[in-house]
């Protein structure tokens, strides 16, 4: 059975997750911050096993972001990835003032885009959008 929780993960869980999925390895005082600014988390276990989760960072009122939607290899497939980020529209369209129009973004994964697009989500460029883009700060 699949179960969501909501703003419990730990650091040691979120750098657990990303690590079975491959991604950047983080150091402890980036994953605990990142956490900590994060609006909001959603965390799914599948029978009591952490098998997901996803956040949203922003400004709450005219952007905000999924960032990190991570679903196990062993849980994909099994609509996690779905219940999640439905959990995560759900949210920001609570946030979103009367009237006004909010942004709801993500950089997605390469070979993800078909998940997102089946979600709503169009990908850039477009006629009147450019294309995302990225700069990595290191030192």
């Amino acid at each position: 059975m699949l179960s969501l929780e909501v703003n419990t993960l730990d650091v040691d869980e979120y750098l657990e997750l990303r690590s079975k999925v491959g991604w950047k390895k983080l150091s402890k005082d980036q994953a605990e911050k990142a956490l900590e600014n994060s609006l909001y988390i959603v965390t799914a276990r599948l029978d009591g096993v952490l098998c997901g989760m996803g956040r949203i960072v922003g400004d709450g009122a005219v952007i905000c972001y999924v960032q990190d939607l991570i679903v196990i290899p062993e849980a994909q497939g099994k609509k996690v990835g779905s219940a999640i980020l439905s959990k995560l529209k759900d949210y920001v369209e609570g946030l979103r003032i009367e009237d006004t129009q909010m942004m709801f973004c993500l950089m997605c994964a390469k070979g993800r885009e078909s998940f997102y697009k089946k979600h709503g989500f169009i990908a850039r460029p477009t006629e009147n959008l450019g294309p995302g883009m990225i700069m990595y700060l290191r030192g």
